[in-house]
């Protein structure tokens, strides 16, 4: 995954494991902040990403043209901020992803997986708050 660092815009290689930990910039050594916004994945990040977290990890599967899945999003990305640093949150677009939403038997969306140390230990279809996210997650630690 790459970051940008907010003081000098170097963009910084983080690996899946470190998303949910500080860090520091390679070029000017100011900190980097846990990942607070959702992350789009796809095939090749997925699994990097899933197996390698230390904490809990959030899947969304959602689509463009679910009317859900747009309510949804608002509140995904909300969560993500207020989780920072104690799960990681990432978006897996079904239309663009096939492969990843028949692997996990997608089939009404949005669908929510929570893994833990690479297993689903949550899977929910239907729209959740952003309350009821950091709820979720916040079950897991």
């Amino acid at each position: 995954m790459i970051r940008t660092c907010s003081h000098c815009h170097t963009k910084n290689r983080i690996p899946a494991r470190y998303l949910a930990a500080r860090g520091k910039c390679g070029q000017c050594k100011q900190p980097l902040p846990p990942q607070s916004q959702p992350i789009e994945a796809d095939a090749s990040t997925f699994d990097d990403i899933v197996q390698n977290s230390p904490v809990p990890v959030l899947v969304d599967f959602w689509a463009e043209w679910c009317g859900p899945c747009k309510m949804t999003a608002p509140e995904f990305s909300k969560a993500a901020q207020a989780l920072a640093g104690k799960a990681v949150l990432v978006k897996v677009n079904t239309e663009s992803q096939p492969q990843l939403a028949a692997r996990f038997g997608i089939r009404s969306i949005p669908n929510f997986k929570l893994f833990v140390g690479g297993e689903v230990k949550f899977d929910q279809a239907g729209a959740l708050s952003a309350a009821q996210i950091e709820q979720l997650v916040n079950r897991f630690q």
